[in-house]
């Protein structure tokens, strides 16, 4: 498998700038829970390999092509960002970035073509349906074969949650496992909203019928006769659920669309005039209009994957397609991040104010599973004017999967106003009560970084991860000041007046049993030792000791993944002789 990241919209919705330089921003470099976008995809990722390392014992790490574009910069932040961290301890030749081209943008009103002087469009990013025509001619397709990989999964940059427990291991499953060609990841929509649709198109054609699972957009839906109604009288669930252009693609199938010479390339054009342009004209006046361009939708290359049938099948028939679709829970698919919310506005979709409000659902419901006692979720008027009950915000190679995670933490209790930061993958939990800021950070969270031969630095999943026990340990302090002005949730910008803070460079480790933690304090483990707070006769007793001799990679302790029937990943814990 490979993944696919199309970067190159403009996000003119989402008003993003540098609050140093003032200059306009991406989509990718919107900082959300504390880092880009971008970073969260790749941590994502991440995750998922960490999750088969364990699992099966074998390093992997997935190719990555970026479609990016000229807009804001878009194509020259990228590339720095990631040539500042690295290229993520994945090697540069693992990241393929092309760039979209731009296309001139057209006023919704009268049709002219909107320029900011004489002969000089107005250029916007023109969908990112070119991105398979594009990536046959930009080599993409070829550059993911010599990597042995024939399938991958595309994921949108303002889509931070699609990664959430098994959705895309469920999507890639499915896909690999039937020799799919297409397939869309799906949830429930709600009627009106500004998003497309997951259909079963069924023709009579020459042939015989004609079969496909595809997407129609919502500005479609009035040129096709689509009515945009409820699944039952009352409800505010359409009855046709939401594309979220979550997508798994069979590499080869989609080439061949892709290298025909003729509009099969570009596949769902469409005229799309609903999107608002903020422009400057040469006589330096500013432009507020409602304009679009011709753009094309990658998602509708499905519309050419159509199996012919003699007779018509059955419901139960609809599997044997080579173009699926696979549901999930709305909160675990998407929740996007598009749009800046205005202050005085409830509503939340396509906000980061609403994307992160589903990250904090999501978190209640996995705690809750594990056995945590939760603060109650409050509503939208409360959320937008106190903030949130809680703030949780775990690593996903703590998981990625549910069931994984419930195995690491069990027992306890989050306070309401408590802040949870887990930055690691490797924690045992049980029956810990946090009133107040816990933050685990871990240098090394999934692995460490080592020299390789074109001096490189490679991250090797499992080696030296730092780690943390807690047991039967009660947190109290003051944690996040909710009355500042300056917290910014979504960004997990926040103020602290005091936290528990844990901080495991390298290769360390951390270990806290029965006591009782008050107060501002902070635990550093150097690299190469482990630190054990116990409860001493005169109030905290703090021991640190180097790891034991052997343990050098992989500590005194690690969990052990045990792939079940079902798919289901048991979990054991495998200590050294000496720990």
């Amino acid at each position: 498998m490979g993944e696919i990241y199309p970067l190159g919209g403009a996000g003119d919705r989402l008003g993003l700038v540098d609050e140093v330089t003032g200059q306009c921003l991406p989509v990718a470099m919107l900082p959300y829970c504390g880092r880009t976008l971008l970073e969260g995809l790749i941590r994502d990722l991440q995750a998922r390999e960490f999750l088969y390392f364990k699992t099966f014992g074998k390093q992997e790490i997935m190719p990555v092509a970026i479609m990016t574009s000229a807009a804001k910069k878009n194509h020259e932040l990228v590339s720095s960002l990631c040539e500042s961290k690295g290229w993520f301890g994945r090697g540069k030749s693992n990241f393929f970035l092309f760039e979209q081209p731009l296309i001139p943008a057209v006023a919704a009103e009268d049709g002219h073509w909107l320029i900011s002087e004489p002969l000089v469009p107005i250029l916007k990013p023109g969908g990112h349906g070119v991105i398979w025509k594009l990536a046959f001619d930009r080599g993409v397709f070829d550059w993911f074969y010599k990597k042995g990989r024939k399938a991958a999964i595309v994921r949108q940059i303002s889509n931070p949650i699609a990664a959430t427990d098994v959705t895309l291991l469920a999507l890639t499953g499915v896909g690999h496992h039937h020799n799919k060609k297409f397939g869309f990841a799906s949830c429930e929509r709600k009627v009106g909203a500004a998003e497309g649709v997951n259909v079963l198109v069924e023709r009579k054609g020459k042939h015989g019928w004609d079969y496909s699972v595809t997407c129609i957009e919502y500005t479609e839906f009035n040129k096709l006769g689509i009515p945009d109604v409820p699944v039952s009288p009352g409800s505010m669930q359409a009855q046709y659920p939401a594309n979220t252009n979550v997508l798994y693609v069979d590499l080869p199938s989609v080439e061949r669309i892709a290298s025909c010479r003729s509009s099969r390339s570009l596949p769902g054009m469409i005229l799309n005039l609903k999107k608002p342009i903020v422009y400057e004209d040469y006589h330096g006046v500013t432009h507020r209009t409602y304009a679009g361009r011709v753009e094309c939708t990658m998602q509708n290359v499905a519309d050419l994957m159509i199996n012919t049938f003699s007779s018509q099948l059955k419901p139960s028939q609809h599997g044997c397609l080579d173009t699926f679709v696979v549901y999930n829970k709305r909160r675990k698919v998407t929740s996007s991040a598009k749009k800046q919310r205005k202050r005085t506005d409830f509503l939340l979709h396509q906000t980061p104010d609403g994307s992160f409000l589903d990250v904090i659902r999501n978190a209640h419901e996995l705690l809750s599973s594990c056995h945590i006692e939760m603060p109650n979720m409050e509503s939208v008027e409360c959320y937008l004017e106190h903030g949130p009950p809680f703030i949780a915000i775990l690593h996903p190679a703590i998981g990625p999967l549910w069931n994984i995670v419930q195995q690491k933490i069990t027992g306890g209790q989050l306070t309401r106003g408590s802040e949870l930061q887990l930055e690691i993958s490797e924690l045992f939990w049980k029956d810990v009560q946090l009133e107040g800021s816990l933050l685990v950070l871990a240098e090394n969270v999934v692995g460490s970084l080592q020299d390789t031969e074109n001096e490189e630095k490679i991250l090797f999943y499992g080696k030296g991860c730092g780690k943390c026990r807690l047991e039967r340990v009660t947190i109290q302090n003051k944690g996040v000041d909710w009355n500042s002005k300056q917290n910014v949730y979504w960004q997990h910008k926040v103020s602290r007046l005091e936290s528990l803070t844990i901080i495991l460079h390298g290769h360390s480790e951390f270990e806290a049993q029965d006591v009782h933690l008050q107060g501002s304090v902070t635990f550093e483990v150097p690299d190469g030792f482990r630190m054990r707070v116990t409860q001493g006769d005169d109030g905290i007793k703090c021991d640190l000791h180097p790891l034991p001799s052997g343990s050098q990679t992989f500590g005194s302790w690690q969990w052990r993944y045990t792939l079940q029937d079902g798919g289901y990943v048991q979990l054991d814990m495998q200590t050294t002789v000496e720990n």
